[in-house]
């Protein structure tokens, strides 16, 4: 029997593929199973899962363990992210910030470093938002699709590490991952002039090794970060990253910096040290937390 530790890179219907890590030629992808106590344990091996692979004496192989995770996202499943690329359009469809900055504070609720890039920088500039995600330490990088421009940048700050491009549907994910490398060739297509969104050309989560790991996710619609990215309404202060220096500062202990008196937060607002457009997504994201119970 033939036993070796490697990474999950695609998971489609029940079939894994594993690329080794030891124990096999560097670079080799096997085809896998899963044992069935995964299931009864309430887990699904995921793309980026570290995990023991075996094999039977028919040749078979089969993942027999997954190892502890770092980090893990439920939609798109995602584990053991090093960094997430948010791609967002300027245009067609334009940035909805309240997602946006939903998006980057899971990221930093699970210790995932953010990369922002704007695409379309031919048709409309960002305006302030590179500004406003440079100034809390963000990497943010415009990117022309067409021609390259700032592609550099994104490559530079993805090399060495395992990462994921993730943005609504038409922004330019898989375009932008034909800019990094070429070599892939991934489909793309263009926006639905009747819906006025883009059509989802990837269908599944695949990691393509280059220079460390990257991988491209299907585009998400704003009722998939409804149902799932949630982050505990106790936790939620600490997923914005300006919010941190102020929090020890307010009059009450237990500020939830929404109407307090004396709130150290409110008052950086009011001051222009933290972004109001990010204070108002905080205090949508504060709602929606305390509609939901703990259970779900």
């Amino acid at each position: 029997m033939q036993s070796f530790n490697g990474m999950i890179t695609k998971a489609i219907g029940g079939v894994y593929y594993v690329d080794a890590l030891d124990g096999f030629p560097s670079g080799e992808t096997f085809k896998c199973a899963a044992r069935g106590i995964f299931r009864a344990r309430g887990i699904s091996p995921s793309a980026g899962d570290f995990v023991s692979v075996s094999s039977d004496e028919g040749g078979n192989y089969v993942i027999s363990e997954i190892h502890e995770r770092k980090n893990y996202l439920v939609r798109p499943p995602l584990a053991n992210l090093d960094k997430i690329v948010f791609v967002n359009s300027t245009t067609a469809p334009s940035v909805n910030r309240f997602i946006l900055d939903k998006l980057v504070a899971i990221a930093d609720s699970k210790g995932i470093e953010p990369v922002i890039v704007f695409t379309k920088i031919d048709l409309e500039n960002a305006g302030e938002l590179p500004e406003i995600y440079g100034k809390i330490g963000i990497p943010v990088c415009p990117v022309n699709n067409l021609t390259g421009e700032g592609a550099a940048a994104v490559r530079e700050l993805i090399t060495g590490c395992t990462a994921a491009v993730i943005g609504n549907s038409g922004v330019g994910k898989s375009s932008l991952l034909n800019v990094l490398y070429p070599e892939l060739s991934l489909l793309t297509a263009d926006i639905s002039k009747k819906l006025g969104r883009g059509r989802h050309t990837t269908r599944g989560v695949e990691f393509y090794k280059k220079d460390g790991y990257i991988a491209d996710t299907p585009g998400f619609s704003t009722v998939d970060t409804e149902r799932y990215c949630r982050i505990p309404k106790g936790e939620l202060a600490f997923a914005f990253r300006e919010f941190r220096p102020f929090l020890g500062e307010c009059e009450f202990s237990d500020c939830k910096h929404v109407k307090e008196r004396g709130c150290a937060v409110r008052a950086a607002v009011n001051s222009g040290e933290i972004a109001a457009s990010r204070y108002e997504s905080y205090l949508r994201m504060f709602d929606e937390a305390g509609k939901i119970n703990e259970w779900e």
